[in-house]
């Protein structure tokens, strides 16, 4: 009986070997697609929590996510960071920290899945993860089919410890697991803009992140506090970087400048302004506060339907910085239906004043949509995504029409309606 256990073991080490590999040998499959036909929503728990997680606290930012209305306003993937790990089996198999997370991941999936939401997890292409848990190198198969068996719906895939590691070759073996495993997760690539994966990244996963950590400071530089003096990037940071990358960026691809700071400490001017530009650039909105005490200033930031509208339009076109004047940073975002999103930012410590011409600002996005303003030709409907009203309209005029104070680290924002 026992000899015939073993056999039994062996011969399902050799099969599941066996599918391992021949489907290793199925290069270059792709990605599942329609996964990120708009950019991803929900909540992580890096920003707030770090390492501090466990099942109670997931369970409770899964309900807050449904009773608040975050679900309902397009919020639903619920994301594990780093530090969920507990260690592998004698298989190989990646197993959850028990003490964390009592009932398993796949009782935490099942139960996000039963609110009308997706979990998320965490991995790292290296041997470890950031935080020292086990990386997935040497075991993305494996993983994978994990996942799958758990019901995993969004995967992060981090790029701590790597040496010697090439980035496409990692990212692309870890998707082709995804793929071999049958289950759609979204693969998103947290390799932090260092071998561009904007360049080469757009069939193997579905966002990629185009900078270091965000931190939680809309402009004054963050001061070094880890070993070799790497800190944190500012929101401002962050939004610059992205802003150069908008043609690598559509429906199924998008640039990631990293998770929101909004209700982590900032001022409601900041957050509101943070919140703003990653709408304006269809960034992923991903929650980054403790959903379970937000404030309401907080909630009606990241509720506001009117910004989300613009960062999930099926047109998929990111927004740009076209250019700055008496202080401030004028963006637009080409919209569908022939709209467009027109944001001014001010990002001193001071209100700005500003007289708008719209004849100023007749442009053409050669760039990506190739659509133009023709403020010259058209009248457009003024709709102020901020609060929530029609405010007049553009004007044929070449002469300031409209005196708008943008305050400090704040934005105006409106929808131009044809």
């Amino acid at each position: 009986m026992d000899n015939n256990f073993i056999i039994l073991k062996m011969m399902k080490k050799l099969i599941l070997f066996g599918v391992l590999f021949m489907t290793a040998l199925g290069m270059n499959a792709q990605k599942f697609d329609h996964l990120a036909d708009t950019p991803q929503m929900g909540w992580n728990s890096w920003n707030k929590f770090g390492c501090d997680i466990n099942e109670e606290k997931i369970v409770g930012v899964i309900d807050v996510m449904v009773s608040s209305g975050l679900r309902d306003a397009g919020y639903v993937y619920v994301n594990l960071d780093d530090c969920w790990h507990g260690q592998r089996d004698a298989n190989g198999f990646i197993q959850c920290d028990s003490k964390r997370f009592p009932h398993g991941i796949k009782w935490l999936a099942d139960y996000a899945h039963s609110k009308g939401l997706k979990l998320g997890i965490y991995s790292d292409c290296g041997y470890q993860t950031c935080a020292g848990r086990p990386g997935s190198l040497g075991h993305e198969y494996q993983d994978a089919l994990q996942y799958a068996k758990w019901g995993i719906d969004y995967l992060k895939e981090d790029w701590c410890n790597t040496p010697n590691i090439n980035a496409r070759g990692a990212y692309q073996l870890m998707s082709d697991a995804i793929r071999a495993a049958g289950r759609p997760i979204f693969l998103s690539l947290c390799e932090w803009g260092t071998h561009q994966p904007w360049r080469w990244a757009r069939d193997i996963g579905h966002s990629w992140r185009t900078t270091g950590d965000i931190g939680c400071s809309f402009v004054k530089e963050i001061k070094p506090d880890h070993p070799g003096g790497w800190h944190p990037l500012t929101v401002v940071e962050c939004m610059n970087l992205n802003d150069t990358l908008r043609q690598y960026a559509g429906p199924g691809h998008w640039n990631d400048p990293d998770m929101l700071e909004v209700g982590n400490g900032m001022t409601e001017n900041e957050d509101r302004a943070h919140f703003t530009m990653w709408c304006m650039m269809a960034s992923p909105l991903l929650l980054g506060n403790d959903l379970r005490s937000m404030s309401e200033a907080t909630k009606s930031i990241i509720l506001n339907k009117d910004m989300i509208a613009v960062n999930q339009d099926k047109l998929g076109v990111q927004g740009w910085h076209y250019r700055d004047e008496e202080g401030l940073a004028f963006w637009f975002k080409p919209l569908e239906n022939g709209d467009w999103a027109f944001t001014i930012l001010n990002i001193t410590d001071k209100p700005i004043t500003y007289q708008l011409n719209w004849q100023r600002f007749n442009l053409t996005d050669e760039q990506v949509s190739k659509r133009s303003t023709q403020f010259d030709t058209k009248v457009y409907k003024v709709y102020d995504l901020w609060k929530h009203k029609m405010v007049g309209k553009t004007s044929l005029k070449n002469k300031a029409v409209r005196k708008i104070t943008v305050p400090s680290c704040d934005v105006v924002s409106y929808r131009l309606i044809q």
